[in-house]
């Protein structure tokens, strides 16, 4: 099992190394694909060692072999944390040697590539791109309807709920307490969640942004009406919730109602 989990982590590795590059084209309007990765100042095409995750980062001291600038430390956190990910995903739906747990696994990969992307994107820009959010709208609706169709009137009914609540949210503060961004990131959550696990991801997000903006303001750094981006934490909260949802439900219902 340990060199299986190796060929996830190094195959997550390789994927957060393309998130990286998505993430990086989607700032400067470049073609995702096609185009060879080149440096970020000096321009310089780079070769296929340049690109070895985490590896050349390592290697190159995080620098440009050719210009010798520093890289971000986006390129190998995105990359481990894509491999821990998935590596996470193997151990909670165990593989059974299935067709329908392996695509399961392929859409559990892709919503949680697409998530971190929409985390990197909204700490740095302030805004969600629909060009990530609608494709994954769409590949969640049809993967529910065709592989989870028993759940299928589950996630629909929590994604309009989630939705429906952070655009309230949006309508009542203008705005200023809520983006459009987020309200379409909602819906992806509960079509990846369902029902009531959704809740406690909204839960979890609140409670970060919480800890996260509160302190800020009473240091004086920011201001109540300050925007903070909220998709990282709604895109953490969907983190915890997918592997530890269930269980955290269960506990809270048996230790308090049963």
């Amino acid at each position: 099992m340990i060199i299986f989990y190796l060929i996830i982590f190094i195959f997550g590795l390789a994927i957060g190394s393309f998130l990286n590059v998505v993430i990086f084209r989607l700032e400067t309007g470049d073609k995702i694909i096609n185009d060879r990765s080149k440096c970020l100042y000096c321009g310089h095409k780079l070769s296929w060692y340049d690109l070895v995750p985490v590896f050349s980062f390592l290697f190159l001291k995080g620098k440009c072999r050719y210009c010798r600038k520093k890289i971000s430390f986006q390129y190998p956190i995105i990359e481990i944390t894509t491999g821990l990910l998935f590596i996470l995903v193997c151990c909670y739906f165990p593989f059974v040697s299935s067709i329908p747990l392996l695509i399961e696994w392929l859409f559990l990969f892709y919503m949680l590539s697409v998530l971190i992307v929409v985390l990197s994107y909204d700490l740095k820009h302030f805004i969600i791109p629909d060009k990530i959010i609608f494709p994954a709208v769409i590949i969640a609706l049809i993967y529910n309807l065709i592989f989870a169709n028993l759940q299928f009137l589950n996630t629909l009914a929590a994604a309009l709920v989630g939705s429906l609540f952070l655009f309230s949210i949006l309508l009542l503060t203008k705005g200023k307490g809520m983006g459009g961004g987020d309200v379409k990131l909602a819906f992806l959550m509960g079509l990846i969640l369902g029902w009531p696990v959704l809740l406690f991801a909204m839960l979890i997000s609140f409670i970060l942004g919480s800890i996260y903006g509160i302190p800020l303001v009473i240091a004086g750094k920011k201001k109540m009406n300050s925007m903070v981006p909220f998709g990282p934490f709604l895109v953490m909260g969907t983190f915890i919730a997918l592997f530890w949802g269930n269980e955290i439900i269960n506990w809270y219902i048996q230790t308090f109602f049963v």
